[in-house]
């Protein structure tokens, strides 16, 4: 079994305000549900309206599986046009 987490710190540079960052976040945080099944939380830096820390976590029984899982979801968050990649970590437990 395999636990894997992956945080990406997002500028949001159109976001003008607390109500518009977090209907941005809600949106990503919502399609990598949906889309990939994994566990989704705003983490940090909730009180600023134009940056954002975004955390998605998953468990698998293939390490390999998890992994693709994981590179597709960052490829989701990089072509989110509303939000641009400052940092990315990933850990694998």
């Amino acid at each position: 079994m395999v636990v894997v987490s992956m945080s990406w710190e997002l500028s949001l540079p159109g976001c003008s305000s607390l109500k518009e960052k977090r209907s941005v976040v809600r949106s990503l945080r919502d399609r990598l549900r949906k889309r990939f099944n994994v566990s989704v939380a705003e983490t940090d830096l909730q009180d600023v309206r134009d940056r954002a820390v975004l955390t998605i976590a998953l468990v698998a029984s293939d390490g390999r599986m998890a992994e693709s899982i994981m590179d597709r979801a960052d490829r989701l968050v990089e072509e989110q046009g509303d939000a641009l990649i400052v940092g990315v970590r990933r850990e694998r437990h």
